[in-house]
């Protein structure tokens, strides 16, 4: 006879046994290695890409079995080294993106980049300008970086909330570099600026704003992100989604400005008193499609998209990695 001492120890034995093999599934399964381990990507504005950088200078993309060698595009077309298959991964602003999907670019977004903040573009005029006013002129004269993009579409947009005339705004095309010299020469009435040339001009020049670009229609605008070929995406979902993984982390790392702002001046030709006065504005860590829409609705609005682009389209399925 069993004393009923031993019996709820002598029990408790025996279903630890078979629980053995009631609830082990095996060994576990490893899950599925990456499509690849090393990804090219395009990248440029400093500030825009500043967190990308740095994550990977600090080998934080390791940790997620890649290898991201950065390719500088300095003046050429990341969308067009993409459709070349010179690039897996591009940086571009998101109004290049959305008019190359919407002229039938096959592509998938990876990432955000960045989002305005106060004072990160704006309408600058240098000292003894008549122009003090954002409706002090009824036609101005306003140099962008490139027609019909982003200096263009804010340019309208805070003018014409302003109560300025849009169709009557002209442009005029000119690199950021040489905005404070067309200014100088009445070439332009205002020049819509980014960062780090706002505070150049205002260091240097004693330059002015007249008027912040991230307000109303354009307040927290997206300005860029990253994205892959679409038929490479679908080939290499594990990988990308390793690499989102890895972005996300890094764009939340950059909310803190002092690691932008100590960072900048060894990967760009920004110097370490510019890079402790420029605006900066935020590092999204995720995909928002509510968020870009706004920017595809703007540009199809402003009439630089035909037909409206539906952005969702252009974000990876849910779970991909």
């Amino acid at each position: 006879m069993i004393r009923r001492g031993w019996l709820i120890p002598l029990v408790a034995a025996l279903l630890a046994i078979a629980g053995c093999g009631v609830f082990s599934s095996g060994a576990t399964t490893a899950p599925p290695p990456l499509e690849r381990t090393t990804l090219r990507v395009g990248v440029g504005n400093p500030i825009d890409t500043a967190p990308l950088r740095i994550a990977v200078a600090a080998g934080k993309f390791g940790s997620a079995g890649l290898k991201v060698q950065l390719i500088e595009l300095g003046a050429e077309d990341g969308l067009a080294k993409l459709a070349a298959g010179d690039l897996d991964v591009t940086f571009a602003s998101d109004i290049a993106m959305f008019r190359a999907a919407a002229g039938g670019a096959a592509l998938q977004l990876q990432g955000e980049a960045y989002t305005s903040g106060p004072n990160t573009m704006a309408l600058v005029t240098l000292p003894g300008s008549t122009y003090t006013v954002p409706t002090g002129k009824k036609s101005p004269e306003i140099a962008v970086n490139m027609l019909d993009d982003l200096g263009a579409l804010v340019a309208r947009s805070v003018l014409g909330t302003a109560g300025v005339d849009e169709a009557k705004i002209k442009f005029r095309q000119v690199p950021f570099d040489r905005m404070p010299q067309a200014l100088q020469a009445d070439d332009a009435d205002a020049a819509l600026m980014i960062e780090p040339y706002i505070t150049r001009a205002e260091k240097d020049l004693g330059a002015h704003i007249l008027a912040d670009g991230a307000r109303g229609s354009t307040l927290g605008f997206p300005l860029s992100g990253y994205a892959s070929a679409k038929p490479f995406a679908q080939a290499n979902p594990r990988t990308l989604g390793a690499f989102r993984t890895a972005l996300g982390a890094a764009q939340q790392s950059a909310t803190d400005p002092a690691i932008v702002r100590d960072a900048l001046p060894k990967f760009s030709d920004i110097d370490t008193t510019t890079a402790a006065l420029i605006s900066l504005g935020s590092y999204p860590a995720s995909l928002n499609g509510i968020r870009l829409q706004r920017v595809a609705d703007l540009m199809h609005n402003s009439g630089l998209l035909a037909g409206r682009l539906d952005v969702q389209a252009l974000l990876p399925a849910q779970n991909a990695y």
